[in-house]
Formats: structure tokens, sequence, C-alpha cells
């Protein structure tokens, strides 16, 4: 008994670990969360039209592209955390140029840089975090990344309510620079911390791998069982003791692509196309209209000044972190499937009352209709409090922990080029939708977006709570077995079978 309590607590070091590469994610957080309201003063300092500011919001994700299709690459050259080291010091350049912006053209390239950490960030973080941990903690600390990007998120809305208080052209500019703090110290505390050890062990140090095993587990059992599982998923005889082995197949992530996307066998297209679909709905859903343009539509709800829009937009920042905290607790209890389908439903119902209380605010021809201006608020913090719930940690929990170890790395960077694809298009069109079709119908859309997330994740997302990263092949694999053999039985043919 003592010794399953033992195995169920987490690993103070492992947690320790994931909490200083989630400070990556708290920089990406805090550059999202301070550009809402930066973007008020910005546009009124510069005198840009809304054309420019959606484009200064959305060119971030696309510059993202770059960071992520390199960073799986990268890290499977140098290292999981000197790839992390790397991010924070392109966010740190990133950071300077905006803040140093003489133009609109010089901000947009300070922009462009903090893109590519962004992707880094997004694909680095969590994989590192997974690989770090055990699989009863796994869901907690590969959520860690993503509770940094909520608290980041509200540090940067609390950066502009209280920086919005100086000289016009100082205050945004000083919002900026407050992310080169954190990007220099972890730029720096990374290096304190250890190697991932499955990467060592990929890289055939299996001595090294076993020393950081032994720090990140419970007990030396467990440590043992734990590289035993990795020397068996790269094909290394479990029972091999050298310090050191040269594996036979490439572990620089040379030909990953080809067995990713040209010929894939069916459990890794399977994992593909779950962690594409799970990325691709996190944003369709339309979490970035509300965390990027928040105080938009709190305007458009009939919330006046500049003060109370940053109030409120702190309440969205509050209600993420607070709830996606919360949520992280349960993810290894609940597991992930449980979690995702309730979070998804609860949007769905939250993105049509937003709707319908836009609509109304919307018809109503500038008169102020109290009730609909209190439901827009309820609904939107509602709407966050299920995305937070679910869907915002378990996309980076799931993405980051079902690809094969040879893939993982390359893999998530696939997933993460398509969250900033969809990102980026619901950045830059949103101020446009919104003229075109009105807010409420932009999110009745969300809302259609959400149901057939749904849908997606009830048919094609299996539960990985309990298995080991060197199980997820077999899951993908085993459950579609099982899908078989439940189609056999209701039919009452064995011989039936199924695609």
């Amino acid at each position: 008994m003592e010794e399953g309590k033992e195995d169920r607590k987490i690993n103070k070091y492992s947690c320790a670990c994931s909490v200083v590469a989630s400070m990556i994610s708290i920089i990406f957080g805090y550059e999202t969360g301070v550009t809402s309201g930066a973007m008020i003063f910005i546009k009124e300092d510069l005198k840009i039209n809304d054309v420019q500011v959606q484009v200064f919001a959305g060119i971030v994700n696309f510059c993202a592209l770059v960071g992520a299709l390199s960073a799986g690459r990268t890290s499977d050259y140098i290292g999981r955390r000197y790839t992390i080291s790397l991010a924070s010091t392109i966010f740190l350049l990133g950071s300077l140029l905006m803040g140093f912006a003489p133009s609109y053209a010089v901000l947009l390239i300070g922009r462009c840089v903090a893109g590519i950490g962004v992707g880094f960030a997004l694909v680095i973080a969590p994989v590192y975090s997974a690989e770090i941990s055990a699989t009863n903690t796994r869901g907690i600390l590969a959520s860690l990344p993503e509770i940094g990007i909520s608290l980041g998120i509200l540090l940067g809305y609390i950066s502009n309510y209280f920086f919005s208080k100086l000289a016009l052209n100082i205050g945004w500019r000083i919002m900026f620079f407050m992310a080169t703090i954190p990007s220099i110290g972890l730029a720096f505390g990374i290096l304190r911390m250890p190697e991932s050890p499955r990467w060592l062990a990929i890289q055939g140090r299996l001595r090294d791998a076993k020393h950081v095993l032994i720090k990140v587990s419970n007990t030396k059992e467990e440590a043992q069982s734990r590289l035993q599982d990795i020397k068996l998923a790269i094909g290394i005889d479990a029972d091999c003791n050298d310090d050191f082995v040269t594996l036979k197949e490439n572990t620089r992530g040379k030909g990953v692509w080809k067995e990713l996307l040209l010929r894939p066998t069916p459990p890794v297209r399977w994992v593909l196309l779950a962690a594409i679909g799970i990325h691709f709905f996190e944003h369709a859903t339309g979490i970035e209209a509300v965390v990027l343009y928040g105080p938009r539509i709190f305007k458009k709800a009939g919330v006046t000044t500049n003060d109370k829009l940053l109030l409120a937009n702190i309440g969205v920042g509050v209600t993420k972190t607070i709830f996606i905290t919360a949520s992280t607790f349960f993810i290894d209890k609940a597991g992930r499937r449980k979690l995702l389908l309730t979070s998804v439903g609860g949007i769905i119902i939250a993105l049509l009352g937003l709707g319908f209380a836009l609509t109304i605010v919307h018809q109503s021809h500038d008169q102020k209709v109290v009730w609909a201006l209190w439901l827009s608020i309820a609904t939107c913090y509602i709407y966050v409090m299920f995305f937070s719930i679910g869907l915002a940690p378990i996309t980076w929990v799931y993405s980051s922990e079902i690809f094969p170890l040879k893939l993982r790395a390359q893999g998530a960077s696939i997933g993460v080029a398509v969250n900033r694809v969809t990102n980026a298009t619901v950045s830059m069109t949103f101020l446009s939708l919104v003229n075109a079709i009105t807010i409420g119908r932009a999110f009745f859309m969300f809302a259609g977006m959400a149901v057939l997330a749904w849908i997606f994740f009830f048919f094609f997302l299996p539960e990985t709570k309990g298995r080991s990263l060197e199980e997820m092949e077999q899951v993908f694999t085993r459950v579609k077995k099982s899908r078989n053999v439940d189609v056999e039985l209701q039919t009452g043919n064995k011989g039936v079978q199924v695609p």
C-alpha cells in the first residue's frame, strides 16, 4: 500500500524541472495578453487602421510556423534543454525590438521575431515536461506549460491596466519591455536543469539517461522500469547495461518527415490525425477572438471607458488561470477524453449564449440593454471557463504524449504549425468577420465549429490516461481492434471486418 502511494507522489525534482521549462510559456502568454490591451494605445499612437491592427495581432502566428517547424528538428539535434534556452533568447530580441520600435514597420519586425520564439516555445515546453515526468503524473506536469500561458496572459492584462496610466508613447512600450526580464532569467536558468532522459537515451547515452531518471523518479525501481521501457521503445535490449551504445538508426531527426507524412504506419497516421485535429479545433472554436480582442467584444457589448474595458479583460485572465490550474488536478484522475468532451459541450452552450446576447445588443441600435450587457460578459467568462477546464490543457498534454519517441518532437511541431495557422486565421480575420456578418453571428459560427470538434473528439481520440509514452502506438492500434470486436459482437457475424 505504501509503495502504491509512493508511486503516485509527484516527484519534486521533476515538478521543478517542468515549472522552469514552463516559464517559456509564461513569456509567450504575456506577449499574447499584453498585445490585447496594447493595441488600443498602439493604434492611437502610431495612427494605424483596423487592417494593420489585425496584421499586427495575427502575424506572430505565421512567423511561429517557422519556429514550430524548426523546433522539432532543432531539439532532436541539440537537445530539449538548449532549445528552450534558444527560444528565450529569441523572445528577448523580439521584445526589445517592439519596445524600441519607432514605426509600425519595426514593430512588425519585432512581432515576427517574437513569433519565431512562440513556435519554439509551443513545441518544446510540453515535450520536455512530458518526457521528464512519470506516467501517473504526466497529465499534471505536461499541462504546466498551458498554466504558464494562462498566467502570462493574466500578467499581460494586468500590465495593460497599470501601464495605461503612463504617457501614450511610453506605456505600451514598457508593456513589451517587461517580457525581457523572464526571458533573460530563463535563458540561463534552464541550463541548470537536466536534459530529457528520453533524448539522452535516443542518443545512446544510457548512463546519463539513468542518472536523470533516478532524480525524476520516486524510487530506483521506478527509474529502472522507465529506463527499460525507453530502451525497448528505441530498439535496445532491455538487459543492456552499457553506459553508451551506438544506435543503428539515425538519432538526429533525419528521415522523420518521411515516416510521419510519406510512409506512416496505420497507428502513426491515426496519431497524426488526432494531433492535427485537436490543435485545429483549439483555435477554430474562437478562443483567440476572446483573448486577443476582449476589449473590442466588451465595447460592442456596451462597456465604454478604457479602464473598464481593461478591467473586464483582467476578468478573462483570472477566469482562465483559475480554471486551467484546477483542471490539471483532474487530468490524471478523470482522464483526457472525459474532460475534453465535457469542456467542448460547455463551450457550445456558452458560445450560443454569447452569440445571442451580442446579437440583442447589436439590434438594439445603440440603446443600452443592461441584461444583454451582463449576459455577454457572463457567457464570455463561462466560455473561457469551459475552454480552460479541458480543451486548453489537454490539447498540449495529448499531442505531446501520443507520438512515438523518434517522431515526438517533429510530430508535435506539425500539430503546433496547424495550431498557429488556425490561430492566425482567427486573429487576422475576426474584425473583418465582425464587420461582414456582425459579432453575434461570428460567435454562432464558432459554436458550429465547436459542435464539429465534439464529434471529432468522440470518434477519433482514444483515452491515454495511465499509459506510458512507450505504449502510445499500441493504444492507437488496440483501440482500433477493440472497435472491430465491438462491431462483430453487435452484428453477430465474426466475419465482419471494419476498415
